[in-house]
């Protein structure tokens, strides 16, 4: 069953406007359903962009479970709901796909406050079971009776959260399904009639009727005989279907199943919803990007695309100006370690998003790719860097979240030596709050012994790399965000930093705009429109929060009245060790203004990163409307009143 209708009439999905209106569905009209609900994913995505083949490979699941359960009393929880898209078209979202990822649209992942079909909000992976779980605990208790399902990826399934997960819901025996969507690992036994017979059967309720009486005949007996019993019927039935570790967890495992044929997904998804016993795990087989010729013969299964031309496939990327900050730090650790056998790359799932692909092309013996397992990954680092090694661990700000108990104990607290390279610094656009950087500057910069740099540009960004291999005797970190970098020349031959020391770009006399990281450039724009409103303002770069330049702070703040901060952090960072340093060294004693300029206490939305950052009043207005502010003048005031 293909379902290759890219350009069909949408006379079903039309019909369409929640999962109660497919109730009766025939099998035919499912079908084609599947075939028109992929063309709709498709002409979306082509006009916005986004994550296309997860959401290509579920079409007949999210159909058949929607037809099958009933949502939202049903609760449906998608992990990291890359693959949400076909579920927003059947839950009422349909004629707002095509602002999917925009500036007040819909958001690229599912969302509580979008819709009540969306029962849990994803976008980082491996939290479904857990949150299932905690929605069938909940249930118990309250007395209810409705069905809890997790969809998750076998990507997902390589996160030790999943397992945590997995072995509680095990043990507590609390009903709920998970549906392990396998469609890149190839864990499976061959799929197709055979196994989709078996998984029938197993799940029917007349085999589990004989497997109950069977359990009640042997109930009497001695319990080396009942574990007997029982270990030989799981073992049986898991070398037939296969899933016996799954079994070994607590879970009745049903499959391999094909995850594109309704012949096999209705019935088995039916038989599992009648199940009143314990967690049950379906095993469901799908390709990314089915149905969809481009997506389906394309290296990546078209994971996360740009704009694109339905009928060719080729997307409509625009020309850079200049790499990205991702491609200069895969390009400078190339460079690093051909001087430097010791350097290896460690990421968590994400060689091509941190630029790690690269350097794996040129040392494929020295990187390593954990998988979607961040406190592995760190630890993992830190064990080679007690071994001599030189490791740079890069992962995504948002996604270093996720280690950084092991950032504290297992790199910080023994000084070891891990280099850090936080990408997705800031915020990030069409991704939205999930993946913003937000909050890396406080995070590191409270641990003991950490090194912190943010580049400003990216011969920046190349000086702080050759400044962290030197840095082998405690961890350090150096952010940059996504996107295009300046486009300035980056020298051949990067030196190293004086560790601690920041830099003036320009002098001023009554203003001091002091950045940490690329806002420097709005700082730049922010000086010159100052200037011409008649404030003399200096401009200077940080580069490190810590150790902080504490003589360059207490310049600015010595020599001018105001001394502003800028980042693109959270409240509690940079600006907070500003703060601290002139206050231990009694700057506010003697009228400074001082004001911290950082992201709002609020989620930001999913915007154009420009759009966000104005939204932020983090752009070059914004900082001069906060210097006239400090100094309680009016913007509109002639330059002539204020010199």
């Amino acid at each position: 069953m293909t379902n290759e209708l890219p350009f069909a009439e949408h006379s079903l999905l039309n019909k369409v406007n929640s999962p109660a209106d497919i109730k009766d569905f025939s099998k035919d009209e499912l079908t084609q359903l599947c075939g028109e609900l992929r063309a709709e994913v498709i002409d979306a995505v082509s006009v916005t962009g986004g994550h296309l083949g997860a959401g290509l490979g579920v079409v007949e699941l999210t159909v058949a479970i929607h037809h099958v359960f009933d949502t939202p009393d049903d609760i449906l929880i998608w992990d990291v709901s890359h693959q949400s898209y076909p579920h927003k078209v059947l839950t009422g979202r349909k004629d707002r796909m095509k602002t999917l990822r925009k500036g007040g649209g819909l958001s690229g992942f599912t969302k509580r406050a979008e819709s009540e079909y969306d029962a849990f909000g994803a976008a980082h992976s491996s939290t479904s079971i857990s949150a299932g779980l905690g929605f069938a605990a909940s249930r118990d208790l309250k007395g209810e009776d409705n069905h809890v399902i997790a969809v998750i990826g076998d990507g997902a399934m390589s996160a030790g959260m999943a397992y945590e997960a997995m072995n509680n819901a095990g043990a507590m025996d609390s009903r709920l399904i998970v549906i392990l969507n396998d469609n890149d690992m190839s864990i499976a036994p061959p799929v197709g009639a055979m196994s989709a017979h078996l998984a029938k059967m197993v799940s029917s309720r007349s085999y589990r009727k004989v497997r109950k009486a069977g359990k009640a005949a042997v109930k009497s007996m001695p319990e080396p005989i009942k574990e007997t019993a029982r270990k030989a019927e799981e073992y049986t039935r898991g070398m037939v279907t296969g899933g016996t570790w799954f079994e070994e967890l607590g879970f009745y495992y049903v499959g391999p199943i094909d995850g594109h044929d309704l012949d096999h997904l209705l019935p088995i998804l039916k038989n599992c919803k009648r199940m009143q016993e314990g967690p049950v795990l379906i095993h469901v087989v799908t390709q990314k990007g089915k149905g969809y010729a481009p997506a389906e013969n394309s290296a990546d299964k078209y994971h996360g695309v740009s704009k694109f031309n339905v009928v060719t496939g080729v997307q409509s990327k625009a020309q850079p100006n200049a790499p990205t900050y991702t491609q200069v730090f895969g390009d400078q650790l190339i460079n690093q370690a051909e001087k430097d056998d010791k350097i290896v790359a460690v990421t968590a799932a994400m060689p091509g998003g941190t630029g790690v692909s690269a350097f794996a092309k040129a040392f494929p013996d020295r990187c390593f790719d954990v998988g979607i397992a961040e406190q592995h990954a760190v630890t993992f680092a830190a064990g080679m860097a007690a071994n001599g090694m030189t490791p740079f661990a890069a992962i995504y700000s948002t996604f270093l979240q996720r280690g950084y108990d092991q950032v504290v104990h297992d790199v910080a607290i023994q000084s070891l030596p891990v280099r850090f390279a936080i990408d997705r610094a800031g915020l990030v656009g069409a991704d939205g709050p999930t993946h913003a950087g937000s909050f890396d500057i406080g995070y590191m910069g409270a641990l003991p012994g950490m090194v912190c740099m943010a580049a400003a540009d990216e011969a920046e960004l190349a000086r702080m790399i050759a400044t962290s291999i030197q840095i082998d005797d405690r961890p350090s970190c150096f952010r940059y965000p996504r996107g295009e970098a300046t486009g300035i020349e980056i020298p051949q031959d990067p030196k190293p930093l004086e560790i601690g020391k920041g830099r003036i770009l320009r002098e001023g006399s009554r203003v001091a705009l002091l950045s940490y990281g690329t806002r420097l450039a709005e700082c730049m724009n922010a000086a010159a429109q100052l200037e011409a409103l008649g404030l003399s303002a200096t401009v200077a770069d940080a580069r490190f929060a810590k150790p902080l330049d504490k003589d360059l702070v207490k310049r600015l703040a010595d020599e001018h009245e105001v001394l502003i901060t800028i980042e693109e952090g959270a409240m509690g960072g940079f600006g907070a060790f500003v703060m601290q340093a002139l206050s231990e060294a009694g700057r506010f004693d003697h009228g400074l203004k001082f004001r911290m300029m950082v992201l709002p206490d609020i989620f930001i939305d999913q915007d154009t990163p420009a759009n966000m950052y104005k939204q932020a009043s983090l752009d070059a207005d914004s900082i001069v409307e906060k210097v006239f502010a400090a100094l309680g003048q009016s913007l509109d005031l002639s330059a002539s009143s204020l010199a």
